[in-house]
């Protein structure tokens, strides 16, 4: 049984509905739930198109720091492996996805978000790649799908930076589709997912997986070195000094070269 994750249903469409309060932060419970919600609305006929939702205030705020911070490259593999697969499961679901973001999509939730085929995204929505403020790199797919979405040096200065974009800026960048009022995102997502469920899925379903293809090239191998570096990279001082200032709310002192 789902412990982090809910599936709702509204007619042909479902939500894919993260529920790890305060902030939807990811952790291996939540990415295995994520793999089995993904599952199942891809093996349902009677799902014809799916909105992924964090609820009104986070779409998801990232990794539990608090959950990693201590582990070394074994420790972690299992950890990132299991978000990794899951992501890979919500980009290949056989039907229109929508990423419906209200508050925050930081690290892997702005991981989750750039595997769906369209993000629509609060006014006051923030988001980013963040993993260097912890002294880490993108491990479940950033590293792979950012620069297919806004291009090579637009992902550069987002993951080398770190920094957290508006929604304004999101959007001009090709990062997000649709910025709305923050009330009007989920049902806007609703809305649009169920105009899809109306069409010809099949079509959308040879278009997507025709799309994915084109778009993933050397992806596989990619997301392999992704997830190798992002191991390797827990048995550095400098990801324990990055997540224990995160966890102590104080600004990180890299020191290593």
């Amino acid at each position: 049984m789902a412990e982090f994750v809910r599936l709702e249903r509204r007619g042909e469409v479902a939500t894919i509905r993260l529920d790890r309060p305060p902030a939807n932060a990811m952790n291996e419970r939540l990415s295995l739930d994520l793999w089995d919600a993904a599952r199942e609305v891809s093996a349902d006929d009677t799902i014809r198109a799916v909105v992924i939702w964090g609820g009104e205030r986070v779409f998801a705020a990232g990794a539990d720091v608090r959950e990693i911070a201590d582990l070394g490259p074994r420790e972690i593999e299992p950890v990132v492996g299991a978000l990794e697969s899951a992501l890979r499961h919500i980009e290949a679901i056989p039907k229109i996805v929508i990423a419906a973001i209200n508050g925050y999509a930081l690290g892997g939730g702005c991981e989750l978000a750039l595997c769906a085929d369209f993000r629509f995204a609060a006014s006051d929505a923030r988001l980013g790649q963040t993993e260097v403020r912890l002294g880490i790199a993108p491990g479940a797919g950033g590293t792979q799908r950012l620069p297919r979405l806004i291009g090579l040096q637009r992902a550069r200065d987002l993951i080398f930076s770190g920094r957290i974009v508006t929604a304004e800026e999101a959007h001009a960048i090709g990062l997000v589709d649709r910025v709305l009022a923050p009330s009007e995102v989920y049902p806007t997502a609703l809305e649009e997912a169920a105009r899809y469920a109306s069409g010809p899925t099949l079509a959308y379903r040879a278009a997507k997986i025709a799309l994915n293809a084109a778009a993933q090239g050397d992806q596989v191998r990619g997301l392999e070195v992704e997830r190798e570096v992002f191991r390797d990279l827990f048995a550095t001082e400098d990801q324990k000094e990055g997540m224990r200032a995160f966890l102590e709310k104080r600004d990180p002192v890299f020191r290593q070269r």
